[in-house]
């Protein structure tokens, strides 16, 4: 049954990122005295004629007089073209080679370049409609063909009349020209591709927007390279992330949104209804309330160390996978408290006051050097470890303590018991997770087990301390000093005042929860967490999660595949191997990881398959979630 759906297709801006007549200005004008300049007014007389404000001829013959340009820079400017073709349209080569036939590039551009780019995707020459170039006899290009529809007023209209195509036409394109052959009746709909460019003008007038070729593909059952539209998939970054880590995702082509500070429980429990993935730090807590409303959350990304402030239990029963940075911000904390320790053994904080004060106190008292001294470090992971190596190059002694096996560096020395540790340190470092056990690790009793004159650092957790423990040991003198960065109760934004009893104490550093603060963590984070995140919904790789099984999966290759979570519960896999088998399902490649309460397996199927597995796969007892990714 032939097909009686045209594809009518906008080169400039659409098919490739870019205007072409701007990349071969570039090209033509590399050495030209005038260059920014003359580019300069190359670019808005194509935004006047695309936006429709100029009329098309008086554009081009304007921009061809600024280029200078030759035939000569022509196989340069494809070249240039090649590598900028958008991207989903790369990604949906099999549209164009399926629908060749009917697939139409009508463009107010040139011939010349045009037809180098689309016929690697199989458009074929006698579908192309542009202008073509006229030259005089050095090659120089002096002008166009005036006979030429294309190279007039309304020409994209003429073109389509002349063509006369019977059935559906479907017009994908970013400019006035092409919202005009559907003004004309000419098509049934004009969709404003958005991929590269945005004209507000263009955008009132369309039938429907459409951020990639994807959008449109989906929405006409087409779709083959992705099985949903990354535009749909909405992405919300709280708390100041990185902008690095959005402008990843926006490149990615998410639909991205981000708020500057914190959400309360009700303020995320609205604003997550409609998100896909969600991003934040350690001041937004991702309760089971939240949750509750977070029936299209499919990912979580911590941008921080911990954890704690997400109910990861509540996560995993929902299908929602979970990545945090362990290591982006190991360094910055480790000098945070190096920085600290040196300032608190000095007595450095009181000192500083006074001066501003116009307080002369130049005394030896009470001011100690940190070589030969004993630093003592509960907690042995990432920054604890790396905490442990610099403190000892620069001269400490140092003995950890931690609830799990861990291979000493260096020549720290492990301790059987904190009551080991706290009895034996001078200075005391706190680098332990957020666990609900860990709140009050130190509080009344283990002080008591400090020597006299004790410096002691919480740079981990603000529940782990007990805070009154903490100010009565300070002021008693029974602590020489503390560094504090984090709280039991921390401002949402910077607006918020901070209120704590640990303010006003002697040789007391606070600090409003900066450890990782640094602008090099933040850009590690902001480009590690993504990655992540990325990897996860276009493999379904979840290596790095902290609530899911871990596996890293090979690239897909002429498969289709289908990612199940659910419970963990004996019989699945086979549940799930025989619906496949059922329905004559070719199994490429299956990989299985489970914990307690998971099972998250990815079967890689051939193409062929029944639209029924989908419904079936989806109603196997003890189904979290299911997706397909082809």
């Amino acid at each position: 049954m032939k097909n009686n759906r045209h594809f009518v297709i906008d080169f400039d801006s659409t098919f490739t990122q870019v205007e072409a007549l701007d990349v071969l200005g570039e090209i033509s004008l590399a050495s030209h005295d005038e260059k920014e300049k003359r580019l300069e007014k190359l670019s808005e007389l194509t935004n006047s004629g695309m936006a429709g404000d100029l009329s098309f001829r008086d554009s081009l013959i304007q921009r061809l007089e600024l280029l200078n340009a030759k035939e000569g820079h022509l196989p340069e400017l494809v070249n240039r073209l090649k590598s900028q073709v958008s991207t989903s349209f790369i990604r949906n080569r099999e549209f164009f080679e399926e629908n060749h036939e009917n697939i139409y590039i009508i463009s107010n551009g040139f011939k010349e370049f045009i037809v180098p780019i689309v016929s690697e995707f199989g458009v074929r020459e006698e579908n192309v409609f542009a202008n073509t170039f006229k030259y005089d006899k050095d090659g120089k290009i002096i002008g166009f063909d005036i006979d030429n529809v294309l190279s007039s007023n309304n020409g994209k209209v003429e073109m389509l009349k002349r063509l006369d195509l019977q059935g559906d036409v479907y017009v994908i394109g970013d400019g006035y020209t092409d919202y005009e052959i559907k003004a004309a009746g000419l098509a049934n709909k004009f969709y404003a591709f958005t991929e590269n460019v945005e004209r507000d003008n263009v955008l009132q007038k369309a039938d429907h927007i459409t951020p990639s070729l994807d959008e449109f593909l989906y929405l006409h059952k087409m779709n083959k390279a992705i099985s949903y539209p990354k535009n749909r998939i909405k992405v919300l970054l709280l708390e100041n992330i990185h902008e690095d880590a959005v402008k990843i995702m926006k490149n990615e082509g998410y639909n991205v949104s981000t708020i500057s500070g914190a959400l309360d429980e009700e303020e995320l429990s609205e604003k997550i209804k409609d998100v896909s993935v969600l991003g934040i730090r350690s001041k937004t807590h991702l309760t089971k309330k939240v949750l509750e409303n977070a029936n299209r959350l499919i990912a979580v990304g911590a941008f921080c160390i911990g954890t704690n402030q997400i109910d990861l239990d509540e996560c995993l029963k929902k299908g929602i996978a979970v990545f945090n940075a362990p290591f982006s911000n190991t360094r910055s904390v480790v000098e945070l408290a190096i920085g600290e320790i040196i300032l608190l053994m000095r007595g450095l904080p009181d000192r500083l006051q006074e001066m501003h004060e116009g307080v002369w106190n130049k005394s030896a008292t009470g001011s100690w050097e940190i070589r030969g001294k004993k630093l003592g470090i509960v907690g042995y992971g990432n920054i604890g470890a790396q905490l442990s190596v610099v403190a000892e190059a620069i001269g400490f002694d140092v003995y950890y303590y931690d609830l799990m096996e861990k291979l000493a560096l260096g020549n720290a020395t492990k301790c059987k018991s904190l009551h080991e540790l706290l009895s034996k340190a001078d200075v005391v470092s706190l680098h332990v997770d957020g666990r609900k056990e860990n709140e009050n690790l130190i509080g009344e009793k283990e002080f008591e087990l400090m020597k006299d004159g004790t410096v002691f650092l919480n740079l981990s957790r603000g529940h782990v301390v007990d805070i009154h423990a903490l100010k009565k040991n300070i002021e008693s003198g029974k602590i020489k000093g503390a560094g504090v960065d984090v709280f039991p109760k921390e401002p949402k934004t910077n607006n918020e005042t901070f209120e704590s009893e640990l303010r006003g104490l002697p040789n007391m550093i606070l600090t409003p929860h900066i450890g990782g603060s640094t602008e090099e963590a933040q850009v590690n984070i902001g480009n590690f967490v993504p990655g992540k995140i990325i990897d996860y919904i276009n493999t379904g790789g979840t290596t790095n999660s902290v609530n899911f099984p871990n596996l890293q999966l090979p690239i897909l290759e002429n498969a289709h595949r289908l990612i199940h979570i659910h419970h963990n519960r004996p019989g699945i896999i086979a549940h799930i191997n025989n619906v496949l088998s059922e329905h004559g399902c070719n199994i490429v490649g299956q990989y299985l990881k489970t914990n307690e309460q998971i099972g998250y397996v990815i079967t890689d199927i051939d193409k062929a398959y029944d639209e029924q597995v989908i419904e079936e796969m989806k109603g196997i007892e003890g189904t979290i979630r299911f997706r397909v990714l082809y």
